[in-house]
């Protein structure tokens, strides 16, 4: 049985880090979250002039994980674990924050300097309690590993993030079940992608207008399907359709959030604010 929608949830703009633009479908005064999932952002995209690009400089995390996409631009972060990389067009990067990490997401020295597009997403991703204070670790795909599979008349194509599709099937080792594909359909193009009716599961438009069922959503809106179906129907309009299909098993947990902190309790929260404050996250050295 095909979902039907539940709802649709505009992304609503708002400022990031140093000041850069993302749509947030969630967590907004509309929908706080949608587990296991905790925030979604969309940043850009914008055409950034030279000495433009803004970054998220350290910061701390505990407690769950975060999903990064880059879809153009180039970013570089460091943590208070020696860790370090870039993060290119298609690249991603999921890190699983654990009991505590220190890090920064910032534009690439070049990048930064002779500007461009920025465009990519992050997403958050809840930690079950007995993963919450778990190592943390990094699983950095490049675009070149990321699975691509397509419809057999060639009219859809998908990137496997996370789970699997059209018979491709991802490298990334998640914590909790969860399906991350981005699809990417010609104009009148369907899909039709198996979710466990068990999952909570959305859509969110990057580009063009996705129709799913009776609704049409545009750009930088969600659309929350009901929990009525084991199939999820994709369908493009007028134009090329990009769109990302993510959908979770949910934890069912007490959620105890406090800006870059999610647990399960309030006291737990106090504590992870104690050991950043005490410096027990680390700190970057650069």
């Amino acid at each position: 049985m095909t979902r039907s929608i539940s709802r649709v949830v505009p992304g609503v703009e708002t400022l990031e880090g140093e000041g850069f633009l993302v749509h947030r479908p969630f967590p907004t005064r509309t929908l706080s979250d949608f587990d296991p999932f905790l925030l979604l952002d969309e940043m850009g995209p914008m055409d950034l002039k030279p000495g433009e690009a803004k970054g998220a400089p350290d910061h701390p995390h505990r407690g769950f994980e975060t999903v990064t996409y880059m879809l153009s631009g180039r970013f570089e972060h460091r943590d208070s674990h020696g860790h370090a990389g870039k993060i290119a067009p298609g690249d991603v990067q999921w890190m699983t924050a654990g009991g505590g990490v220190v890090h920064s997401e910032m534009p690439d020295q070049e990048f930064a300097r002779a500007g461009g597009r920025i465009h990519g997403l992050q997403l958050w991703v809840n930690l079950p309690k007995r993963d919450k204070m778990m190592t943390p670790r990094y699983q950095e795909v490049p675009a070149s590993n990321i699975p691509v599979s397509q419809s057999p008349d060639g009219k859809v194509k998908v990137r496997v993030i996370a789970g699997e599709s059209l018979g491709a099937r991802a490298v990334i080792d998640t914590r909790t079940p969860i399906l991350y594909l981005h699809f990417t359909l010609e104009p009148g193009a369907k899909i039709t992608q198996p979710v466990p009716r068990r999952y909570n599961a959305f859509a969110y438009v990057l580009d063009g207008e996705g129709v799913f069922g009776e609704s049409r959503v545009s750009r930088h809106n969600a659309a929350i399907f009901k929990q009525d179906g084991d199939e999820v129907a994709l369908e493009s309009g007028g134009a090329v359709l990009d769109v990302l299909l993510i959908a979770g098993l949910p934890l069912r947990e007490p959620v105890a959030r406090w800006g870059p902190f999610v647990m399960n309790t309030k006291a737990e929260i106090a504590q992870a604010v104690e050991d950043y404050q005490n410096g027990r996250m680390g700190a970057i050295t650069r």
